[in-house]
């Protein structure tokens, strides 16, 4: 049962995480908070490269990791700039409903079967969406508009598109090029760091990080803790999957984001607290019976 307690550590620094980031992102925009989070995790996962062999990495490896880094950057950037926007029990349960996007990808596209499992996921998911966005004097479909009417829930929906093409590029790596673990992780952290300087350079605000780094000592210190956390619940999440079956693996991670909005909720004082833990576990519970297999 290792592995079983491996795999609750990761979740529960992986909330520990995104409660961190929450704060960190009432003081600096979701860019400057990814290219500073960048640059310490892919500084901090260097000694890492002392544990792992090279022989898999292949130019052809590098770029299939190098647009798989492209696409989660992007995902990485759209959830912070709506965490950054919307409470974190609007975002985060709504992130974890990805599941919900790759069963249905692989049923139209790859003509994969759904078993009475993931359709029961499924709806669980959508019912805890509508729980969490539905809102006291208006009217029932309030909640099927919210995506329509909302810039940062359409960019929730942009993240979860990018995770679900990431999720896909990921076992596709791993399986044709075989790569350790580890060295993926690693590798993927300095391409992260390379794609977020470059969007940082074109953004032409070139001097705002670093004067920002000069005057927020307290927040340096908070990117850190968030920088050691993530490469932390990261390797923990890796070793779980080597000891026990990663579907199992995945769906106590899904309990990361019920850790958050049951903690964070009640951190930043966010409003209907009962109700947002309520349509949080059922998305959560959805995602996990989707992953039972």
């Amino acid at each position: 049962m290792i592995w079983f307690w491996l795999a609750i550590f990761s979740a529960l620094l992986s909330a520990a995480a995104a409660i961190l980031q929450k704060r960190s992102l009432k003081d600096m925009s979701a860019l400057n908070f990814s290219v500073a989070v960048s640059i310490l995790i892919a500084l901090l996962s260097t000694p890492l490269l002392f544990f792992t062999g090279f022989e898999k990495l292949t130019s052809e490896s590098l770029f299939y990791l190098f647009l798989k880094s492209l696409v989660n950057a992007g995902a990485f950037l759209c959830i912070m700039t709506a965490l950054k926007n919307l409470e974190l029990s609007r975002t985060l349960p709504v992130l974890a409903a990805s599941p919900l996007f790759i069963a249905l990808l692989a049923y139209f596209f790859l003509g994969e079967d759904l078993n009475k499992f993931e359709v029961a996921g499924m709806l669980l998911i959508v019912a805890g969406t509508y729980i969490l966005e539905i809102k006291k004097n208006e009217n029932a479909l309030y909640p099927l508009t919210v995506f329509r009417r909302s810039v940062h829930h359409r960019i929730i929906v942009l993240a979860l598109i990018l995770i679900t093409i990431s999720s896909v590029m990921d076992k596709f790596i791993l399986v044709k090029f075989k790569l350790p673990p580890v060295l993926f992780v690693v590798i993927q952290n300095y391409f992260f760091l390379v794609v977020f300087s470059i969007i940082y350079l074109l953004s032409g605000k070139k001097k705002e990080l670093i004067a920002f780094s000069k005057q927020n000592k307290y927040l340096i210190f908070i990117l850190i803790v968030i920088s050691i956390t993530t490469i932390t619940y990261r390797l923990l999440q890796i070793e779980a999957v080597k000891l026990a079956p990663v579907s199992l693996v995945i769906s106590l991670k899904r309990l990361s984001v019920f850790f958050a909005v049951l903690i964070g909720a009640k951190i930043f004082r966010e409003e209907s607290y009962v109700k947002k833990i309520i349509a949080t576990a059922l998305i959560v519970g959805g995602a996990m019976m989707i992953y039972r297999e």
